[in-house]
């Protein structure tokens, strides 16, 4: 049986490092990646988009053993991460939500069904450290971290559920660590390790390759160590 990679947000900085790593190694034999530009497109806020996409996905007569989900953003619509409550908009919040945890969430929806019954598959999509609520230690970034909190809530309660049905099947939050994108131009803090794409790519993958279904629910780095909720 085909064995496939689906990689969403595959245009992306991190993204398509991702695909691009997948495609060299040969780890499956098909990688099909979905983003704004490809066809059908994907957008995070228009849920028939993603069920298409998982449609198709599902059409493809193989077994998908890895769905990557590599979408978020930092800022949006030009707005500048929050230095304190004052600032709280809620558009601004409010959009947050939407692409860094419904968003997501609706990919779980569609295409955690998709995972093969039996057998090893693993549904694995980009938190952020800041999205911890136990590691936070410098306030700020209100959205951003509340967004990704509740992404890593989504991840954990899916992976309950989806245990009871496919109890080999993974279904993890990563945190990719500082990567040198767009979206973290301007925000790196000196003494931090800035990757370049295709190395958090790698090391992302060899977590991803590493991962035992009771690992499911959790909240990983690009190091494979548990990050607190």
């Amino acid at each position: 049986m085909t064995t496939i990679a689906v990689v969403t947000g595959a245009s992306g900085g991190i993204g398509s490092a991702i695909r691009s790593v997948l495609e060299r190694t040969g780890d499956y034999d098909k990688v099909i990646g979905f983003s704004r530009s490809s066809e059908p497109a994907l957008d995070l806020l228009d849920e028939i988009s993603i069920r298409e996409c998982a449609a198709l996905a599902g059409d493809t007569g193989g077994t998908i053993r890895l769905v990557f989900d590599a979408t978020g953003a930092l800022t949006l619509d030009g707005s500048r991460p929050e230095k304190s409550l004052r600032e709280l908009d809620p558009v601004s919040l409010a959009r947050s939500f939407a692409v860094n945890a419904i968003g997501p969430a609706l990919l779980m929806k569609h295409f955690l069904p998709l995972l093969p019954k039996s057998g090893r598959s693993v549904f694995a999509t980009l938190s952020a450290r800041v999205g911890s609520i136990g590691d936070n230690r410098l306030g700020g970034w209100y959205a951003y971290r509340a967004s990704k909190a509740g992404l890593n809530q989504l991840v954990h309660t899916a992976a309950v559920e989806l245990a009871r049905g496919k109890p080999e099947a993974v279904c993890v939050a990563l945190h990719p660590g500082t990567v040198r994108t767009p979206l973290t131009e301007g925000f790196a803090k000196n003494g931090l390790e800035v990757q370049e794409p295709e190395q958090s790519a790698r090391r992302l993958l060899d977590v991803v390759r590493g991962l035992e279904p009771a690992q499911s629910g959790g909240f990983f780095d690009q190091q494979g160590d548990i990050i607190p909720w």
